[in-house]
């Protein structure tokens, strides 16, 4: 029997950062939607969802990881701005948008891409749109009011940061929430 684990590629946002971010979290649920929220712990900015991968295959995804943080510098990004997926008329996905070097940021994405695609991963069909996942909606909510709520909170904008490095989790479903542990942890150049 195969060693299966549940993998992805993420930029890891620092803790101050988080913590404004779950500020916001907890602005919203303050409104009482059903939505079901991402612990602000697990929050990351993820570059790639490989999913179920052979857990001997991880040794070369954490190869290909190091050598597509080598082609770029640290980043400086700011979390700004909150939005949905796909649209406000079927809102599933609340997100918190990500500014600052973009054109950089979609660069170590692609770099990513294409060395996961020489080791046999498909690239991605959509384009890269960076953002931080807040939480998912669980059941139909009213738009208006959502919209309503949004504006009730303003523009939310963090701090400028530094990304500075690229990480392949194992996630583990529980019924209490993902478990996510790092197996590469590499900078970036």
């Amino acid at each position: 029997m195969s060693n299966i684990i549940r993998t992805f590629i993420a930029v890891e946002i620092p803790d101050k950062i988080i913590s404004s971010i779950a500020k916001v979290q907890e602005d919203i649920k303050t409104y009482g939607f059903k939505i079901r929220w991402v612990r602000p712990e697990s929050i990351h900015l993820t570059l790639k969802f490989l999913g179920n991968i052979e857990a001997a295959n991880a040794e070369n995804v954490g190869r290909a990881v190091c050598k597509a943080a080598r082609a770029v510098a640290p980043l400086s990004l700011q979390a700004k701005g909150i939005g949905v997926f796909p649209g406000i008329r079927r809102p599933r996905v609340v997100w918190v948008g990500i500014t600052g070097q973009l054109e950089t940021l979609g660069r170590l994405q692609k770099t990513l891409d294409e060395n996961l695609a020489g080791i046999g991963f498909p690239k991605e069909k959509r384009p890269f749109k960076g953002h931080l996942t807040l939480g998912r909606i669980q059941k139909k909510i009213d738009s208006k009011t959502f919209i309503e709520a949004l504006d009730a909170l303003g523009i939310f904008e963090t701090e400028t940061f530094t990304a500075d490095r690229v990480v392949l989790y194992k996630s583990e479903l529980k019924a209490s929430g993902a478990v996510y542990t790092k197996l590469v942890s590499a900078p970036l150049a």
